[in-house]
């Protein structure tokens, strides 16, 4: 095929719904239905430039030059086959199904075939009858462009497509139940939306930032609302969807957003709260003050939306809502800078985040949470391995006792002290005080949930673990951490369909840690050339990544590649990073090579490095089939041992 041939097209792909049922009842009426579909639908591919390619059967194959005609001409197609129905009695009413998509295709001898072709059939069966399902490739093109409501159903896993694809669905005007059949969504489940910077300098865009985070905070400390966590609101950042659509993502029914100028020492500040479920606006103000207002803005802006709510605080809820960090608007606008940074996760931005933190608390030595930020900075330097693992516990400790020594009732406080605990391998019992004691305080904290399933899995609670994970997912449902604790949960309790159903969910939002985790599942049942797929994925997101060596070498050593498993161990080995123990992964690879010494000398190693984690992060350990073969060693009890943790075999 020449060069020339290849375009890229709008194809539309429609299906009659029941025509095979129906074929086998009463042929004749089914081949009188199909030519009765052909006569109305021609006429109409003719208006809006559609090519029919063929008919397949009952279905048509139709190429157009654009998105918005392939859009208007499949409204006009279902209206005029619903108008046609009225006339009909019930068995000889023709439904169709329409999918469209955009993409290139590739034509010889006047028929095409190609990405587009492939799409546009395999999103057609997710319609209703007499409906329309696009992709958003086709929505990102006719946006304003075409006066029809439309509404995303997710994204979807589509046969023989690599990645999940975000599908929308056309509502059609004389759909009235559509609004009926509607989710109505809980109104007390809010999301605080990033606050737009409307700052004349672009350098105070964390003030912003800053205040999406702190109306989190304060909203969190009411028990009876239940507030998404900071990392999946601040994904909508500087993204135009609208609010029904961010409402239905991440489940809520109240959506907060509002906007920050910020002018020397002069804030104006806007807020509003809007129902998802009507998209009306509940309530709106604006506050126009000195820098050194902002805290009281905040408290009063959480107090009206827990109002409309209809929300009635406790005394201690109130208080928390009210209390003042600090008095130094200086250390405050570190803390907030800090904050920001924190967030980027890389070395750079996570030491000039320390720094920030640092100066806060040596302008006003009883910021409480400016502590929890410099234990934050010392627990995600460590995970990164860009600091020594021990230099991380030490240090975190100091900063998240003085925070609880300023504010005992500080919950992040109490969560971080339980992560840089279970870091240095302390007692159980103590890590799980700490940890109930955050939750206690904040029920909407997702970290300390996650921690929780962390200390339910070593006990061997797994029920009990399956649901921390699941409510640490709730209230954060874009984080990737939540998303990968949910999968490797359901692994864990060998509820192998949920998790692969899970990882296809969210294989977008995570797609490197998705793919490492669809492996283990791939091994497990023995689908060796869809580890493969897997694993040349992790390859082409991160080549020189360790994971990749790891399953990487783990498949070579199921697969008899002794020569491959053992260039991958060497690999993992060569790798120099403070914090991260290349004995625990490359120990992966003996196991799966049959080599249980090598095996058990590297976690031996590794639980001297203080690295192994024993917990869910770890269910490759604890509950991982691919370990079950070195479970019945009793050298495999001995590894928890050694780390002072109970280990408690799977049921």
């Amino acid at each position: 095929m020449t060069e020339g041939q290849r375009r890229l097209a709008a194809i539309m792909f429609t299906d009659m719904v029941g025509y095979t049922a129906l074929g086998q009842r009463n042929e004749s009426l089914s081949l009188a239905l199909v030519e009765e579909q052909r006569k109305v639908i021609r006429p109409i591919l003719s208006r809006h430039n559609g090519r029919e390619v063929k008919t397949i059967g009952d279905a048509f194959l139709v190429e157009f030059p654009n998105a918005i005609d392939a859009t208007r001409c499949a409204y006009d197609i279902q209206r005029a086959l619903r108008e046609l129905n009225l006339s009909f009695d019930p068995e000889k009413r023709i439904h169709l199904r329409i999918g469209i998509h955009v993409g290139e295709i590739v034509e010889s001898q006047g028929d095409i075939s190609g990405d587009a072709v492939n799409v546009a059939s395999r999103i057609e069966p997710l319609a209703e009858e007499g409906g329309v399902c696009i992709t958003s490739r086709v929505f990102d093109l006719i946006r304003g462009k075409v006066d029809l409501p439309l509404f995303s159903i997710g994204q979807k896993w589509l046969k023989n497509v690599a990645i999940p694809m975000e599908v929308y669905k056309m509502q059609m005007p004389w759909d009235t139940e559509n609004e009926g059949r509607r989710e109505r969504l809980d109104a007390r489940r809010i999301a605080v939306l990033p606050f737009s910077s409307m700052s004349p300098d672009p350098n105070d865009e964390y003030f912003a930032d800053g205040m999406t985070e702190e109306l989190i905070d304060r909203l969190a400390q009411v028990k009876e609302v239940e507030v998404i966590a900071r990392t999946s609101v601040m994904s909508y950042k500087k993204k135009e969807k609208k609010a029904a659509e961010i409402a239905k993502e991440l489940g809520v029914g109240s959506l907060v957003e509002g906007s920050v100028r910020k002018a020397g020492n002069r804030i104006r500040v806007t807020a509003q709260l809007i129902n998802a479920n009507t998209e009306g606006h509940l309530w709106s103000s604006h506050y126009d003050g000195n820098l050194d207002d902002i805290f009281a803005v905040q408290s009063d802006i959480a107090e009206k939306v827990t109002k409309e709510l209809q929300v009635r605080l406790l005394d201690s809820e109130k208080r928390a809502i009210e209390k003042k960090e600090t008095e130094d608007m200086v250390a405050y606008s570190y803390f907030l800078q800090g904050n920001q940074l924190l967030n980027e996760l890389e070395e750079e931005p996570l030491r000039q985040a320390l720094s920030f933190f640092e100066q806060a608390t040596a302008r006003d030595p009883n910021f409480a949470r400016a502590y929890v930020g410099i234990t934050r900075c010392f627990i995600e330097l460590a995970d990164g391995g860009y600091v020594q693992w021990q230099e991380a516990i030490d240090r975190g400790k100091v900063a998240a006792v003085r925070a609880l020594q300023v504010n005992p009732d500080l919950a992040e406080a109490h969560s971080d002290l339980a992560h840089i605990m279970m870091m240095a391998d302390e007692g159980l019992d103590a890590v799980k005080a700490e940890t109930t004691k955050a939750l206690e305080l904040n029920s909407n904290l997702e970290d300390a949930h996650r921690m929780l399933a962390n200390i339910l899995v070593i006990l061997g609670e797994t029920s009990e673990m399956v649901k921390a994970a699941e409510k640490a997912y709730e209230l954060d449902p874009l984080s990737p951490q939540a998303i990968g604790l949910v999968g490797t949960a359901y692994f864990a309790v060998r509820r192998y369909e949920d998790a692969l159903a899970h990882w296809r969910k969210t294989l977008y939002l995570e797609p490197y840690r998705t793919y490492r985790h669809m492996f283990d599942y791939y091994v497990t049942v023995g689908d060796y050339a869809q580890a493969e797929k897997a694993v040349k994925e992790l390859e082409r997101l991160g080549p020189t990544l360790e994971y990749t060596y790891l399953n990487r070498g783990y498949l070579a050593g199921v697969t008899g590649d002794e020569k491959t498993a053992l260039e991958m161990i060497s690999k993992l080995e060569a790798i120099r990073k403070p914090g991260w123990s290349r004995w625990y992964t490359a120990g992966f690879i003996y196991l799966a090579l049959g080599n249980l010494d090598k095996f058990f000398d590297y976690m031996f190693r590794a639980v001297e490095d203080h690295t192994v984690p024993l917990s869910l992060n770890s269910s490759y350990l604890r509950y991982n089939p691919l370990v079950d073969k070195a479970r019945t060693d009793p050298r495999f009890a001995e590894i928890f041992q050694r780390a002072g943790y109970p280990y408690t075999p799977m049921g």
